[in-house]
C-alpha cells in the first residue's frame, strides 16, 4: 500500500525576481496525508473528491503549487464539474479586503517619484564640489562655489538650491498626510450604508460572473460606479511558513522575510513582507486599516459601468486562474470591486470578497502578474 498526499509548494519572496538569486530563497513544501491505497485506481477515485491542482509561477521565480502524490508518482485530478473548497476566509480577507476603503491622495506617489530625482540631483552636486578642486587647477569656469553665510556658518550656495529640493518634499508629505487624516474622519462621519449584492448564478474560476448591485443611499456627488472582478495571490500565514521552514519564530527570518512589524492591529495579520510604508497615514481606531492594499500577485478583468436594474456580467482575467484557496499557506484570492467616482474627496472603493469555483481543469499559470504593494498605485 502507497500513502496518497496532497503537497503545497510555495516562495514568495516581497521583491521582484530579477533582484534575488532563486537559490538563496527556500522553498516552503508541506504534505498532508490522504489515506493508504493498494494500487493506483483507488487513489485515482479518491481525488475525485478532491479540490483540482493548479500551478503558478515557475522553479526559477515565484511559485505557488498544489499537486498530489502517489508514493513518489505525481497525480492528476481529473474532475467533471466544478469544485467549490469549504474552507473559510482568511483573517486577512475579513480585517482588510472587505467592506468600504479610500484611495489615497496621487500626491503621495507623485513625490516619491519626486524624492527619486531629488537625490540624483543630491549625488550629482556632491560628485561636483568633489571635483571642483580639479576644474579650478585646470582653469575651467565653475559655479556654486562660493559661500553663504547663515548664523555662525558658512555653506555652499549650491547647497541653497539643493537642500529646499530635499525638505519640501518631506513638508509636502506631511501636510498631505494631515489631509488624508481629515478626509477620513469625514468620511467615517458619513456612515454610508452597505450596497446589497445579489449573485445570479454560482461564482466560478474563468466564467462570467452576473450579479446585481443596489445602492440604499445614493449620494448626488458621485458620478458613476465601476465594477472590476479580481483575483490575486495572498501572502501565506507567517506562522505556517516559518514551521515548514523549520525556522524559528524568534530567530532571524529566512531571506525575502522582514521581523515581524508591530504596526498592524491583531495578530496575524502581518506576515512579515512589508517593504516600508505601504499606505499613508491611518486613524488607528479602524481596524484593519481605510485603504486597500494590492496583492503583489494579481490579475483583473475589464471594468464593466454599472446601470441601475441592469444585470452586471464581469469577465475574468485573461489568464486562467484556480478558484478560491484559504489555506495556511496557499491563498488564492477572489474578490468584486466597486469603485464610486465622485466629484470631491477621490474614489471610494467597496470590496466584496467571492467563493470561486475551480474548474475542472488542472490550472498553470507560469507569467505572473506582479504589482507593487502600495495602497497609491491600486485603482488609481
Amino acid at each position: 500500500m502507497k500513502q496518497l498526499h496532497e503537497q503545497h509548494r510555495i516562495r514568495y519572496p516581497p521583491f521582484e525576481a530579477s533582484r534575488w538569486d532563486p537559490k538563496t530563497l527556500p522553498v516552503a513544501v508541506r504534505q498532508f496525508p490522504l489515506g493508504e491505497y493498494e494500487n493506483k485506481e483507488d487513489a485515482i477515485q479518491a481525488l475525485q473528491e478532491q479540490p483540482p491542482s493548479f500551478s503558478l509561477g515557475t522553479n526559477d521565480g515565484w511559485i505557488i503549487e498544489r499537486s498530489y502524490v502517489y508514493g513518489d508518482e505525481p497525480m492528476e485530478v481529473g474532475l467533471d464539474e466544478p469544485h467549490l473548497e469549504s474552507d473559510s476566509y482568511v483573517r486577512a480577507v475579513k480585517k482588510q479586503r472587505q467592506g468600504w476603503y479610500l484611495i489615497p491622495n496621487p500626491i503621495h506617489h507623485i513625490l516619491r517619484q519626486f524624492i527619486n530625482g531629488v537625490v540624483i540631483v543630491l549625488l550629482l552636486s556632491l560628485f561636483y564640489l568633489f571635483i571642483s578642486p580639479v576644474l579650478v587647477f585646470m582653469n575651467l569656469p565653475v559655479y556654486g562655489l562660493e559661500t553663504i553665510r547663515w548664523g555662525l556658518l558658512d555653506y555652499p550656495a549650491l547647497a541653497v538650491f539643493v537642500a529646499p529640493l530635499i525638505f519640501a518634499p518631506l513638508f509636502i508629505r506631511a501636510m498631505a498626510n494631515l489631509m488624508e487624516l481629515r478626509r477620513q474622519n469625514q468620511f467615517l462621519k458619513r456612515n454610508l450604508r452597505t450596497p446589497i449584492v445579489e449573485f445570479v448564478q454560482p461564482s466560478v474560476a474563468n466564467e462570467t460572473l452576473e450579479f446585481n448591485v443596489s445602492f440604499p443611499e445614493w449620494d448626488p456627488t458621485w458620478n458613476h460606479v465601476d465594477a472590476i472582478l479580481r483575483v490575486g495571490v495572498l501572502p501565506p500565514s507567517r506562522e505556517a511558513l516559518l514551521e515548514t521552514l523549520d525556522r524559528s519564530p524568534k530567530r532571524q527570518p529566512p531571506p525575502g522575510l522582514s521581523t515581524e512589524l508591530p504596526h498592524h492591529w491583531e495578530i496575524g495579520l502581518d506576515d512579515g513582507t512589508a517593504g516600508g510604508e505601504d499606505a499613508p497615514m491611518e486613524l488607528k481606531e479602524v481596524k484593519g486599516g481605510l485603504y486597500l492594499r494590492p496583492m503583489r500577485i494579481m490579475d483583473q478583468g475589464e471594468p464593466q459601468r454599472w446601470e441601475e436594474g441592469k444585470i452586471l456580467k464581469l469577465q475574468p482575467p485573461e489568464s486562467p486562474w484556480p478558484g478560491s484557496v484559504h489555506t495556511e499557506l496557499l491563498r488564492v484570492h477572489w474578490e468584486c470591486i466597486l469603485r464610486i467616482d465622485r466629484q470631491q474627496g477621490g474614489a471610494l472603493l467597496w470590496v466584496q470578497p467571492l467563493k470561486v469555483a475551480h474548474s475542472p481543469e488542472r490550472t498553470l499559470l507560469e507569467h505572473l502578474p506582479l504589482h507593487d504593494g502600495r495602497s497609491e498605485l491600486d485603482l488609481t
